[in-house]
């Protein structure tokens, strides 16, 4: 039992790139030095190892080498990362960690649990991404070649295979966080661990309905979207879904992307009218939000969606598929809608047709989003610490 806040050891799979985990750990850095709680974070990044004593806050960042290959665009995986290690442990000695806390089975990840397990210190571990969804969903190029049945027999063998892989990986903390209760109580039966909810947090000051800066003429419904434009976030759908409200005589809208990924260019060809930002951050990103007048999210993956949320910040409904976490965050007819797939444009075309409707479902987001700080999530995170040092 310790009278200190722990020292926390903190080995993200990203940290500057643009996705859940490197957002949720930027936060995590702030939050520790807005408190000035003891925090290493290790990670990757940068061109050569740097190492930053800021007060009770050290980063160390590593270079990523010629062995490293690509998981996404702005995402990779070192096999050598293994090179590091000296170094680690020796700033790890000087920090003297209470416990290690990783995010998922990356290079800085499988690094981290093997220190936690060679200097006997206690491993949290949080999931993040729906990696065994991930597999199945990019297997398709081989998936198609068979017959359907076969086609789909051989999806779940792959999804049930890599789950059980994962399984045993997240298997090696005490201590699992999930942001979402479907998670947790699937990480909890698969691995016999303990699991906490660990949400995600948004900047109501950040993402607020102010930054809309539409210009006065422009009568066109805006359809966002933020993220990957990848297989595993379906955004093929969204192409089907242009079609069948033009077909229900619907045409004064465009969509508006923001992201880049692999499906961009069949996204273009598609979509002539559509808009791509590329990549945006802070004020470019909080306007692109609060020009939107509805947000349209049809991953089946995501673990919880930090986009949904920052979405209903800036004040604008989404419309989201029953799976994952992006459900937990929408109140159904209240901030947005949550459908199936093949509902997605009729959904659309409701709230776009009662402007009242819409209006109080703006309000209702925003309303809800208030209720949604990091200070909070952080401060659940560090309540689990304390506990498991305990034990």
């Amino acid at each position: 039992m310790i009278d200190r806040p722990p020292r926390v050891a903190y080995f993200p799979d990203s940290f500057h790139e643009v996705n859940g985990v490197a957002h949720t750990s930027r936060h995590f850095e702030a939050f520790a030095r807005m408190r000035n709680l003891p925090f290493l974070c290790i990670r990757a990044g940068g061109r050569a190892q740097k190492l930053i004593e800021d007060g009770n806050v050290w980063t160390l960042e590593l270079p990523r080498g010629i062995l490293s290959f690509p998981l996404e665009k702005d995402l990779r995986f070192d096999p050598g990362f293994l090179r590091h290690i000296r170094l680690i442990g020796e700033v790890l000695k000087r920090f003297e960690p209470d416990l290690i806390h990783i995010t998922g089975p990356s290079d800085v990840g499988i690094l981290g649990a093997w220190l936690a397990h060679h200097n006997g210190l206690p491993l949290a571990a949080s999931w993040h991404t729906n990696v065994h969804e991930y597999a199945a969903r990019r297997s398709g190029w081989f998936l198609r070649l068979l017959p359907e049945r076969q086609a789909a027999a051989a999806g779940q063998k792959i999804e049930n295979f890599s789950m059980a892989v994962l399984a045993r990986f997240y298997k090696l903390a005490r201590v699992l966080f999930a942001p979402n209760p479907e998670l947790c109580a699937l990480l909890e039966r698969s691995t016999g661990r303990k699991c906490h909810i660990m949400p995600r947090g948004v900047d109501a000051e950040v993402f607020h309905p102010a930054k809309r800066n539409r210009k006065a003429g422009d009568r066109e419904a805006v359809l966002g979207f933020v993220g990957r434009l990848s297989v595993e976030k379906n955004v093929a759908l969204l192409a089907e879904v242009q079609q069948e409200l033009e077909r229900m005589g619907l045409t004064n809208f465009r969509f508006l992307f923001v992201g880049h990924g692999a499906e961009e260019n069949w996204l273009r060809e598609q979509l002539p009218r559509a808009e791509f930002t590329g990549v945006l951050r802070g004020e470019e990103l909080a306007e692109a939000y609060a020009n939107m007048d509805l947000f349209v999210f049809p991953s089946h993956t995501d673990t919880f969606g930090n986009v949904v949320l920052e979405a209903l910040a800036s004040g604008v409904p989404a419309i989201v598929t029953p799976d994952g976490g992006p459900a937990t965050i929408v109140r159904d007819g209240q901030t947005g809608r949550i459908v199936a797939d093949a509902e997605f444009a009729a959904a659309i075309a409701g709230v776009l047709a009662d402007a009242e409707k819409h209006a109080q479902m703006r309000l209702n987001a925003r309303s809800y989003a208030l209720t949604a700080s990091w200070d909070s999530v952080f401060e659940g995170v560090y309540a689990v610490y304390e506990t498991m040092l305990q034990q």
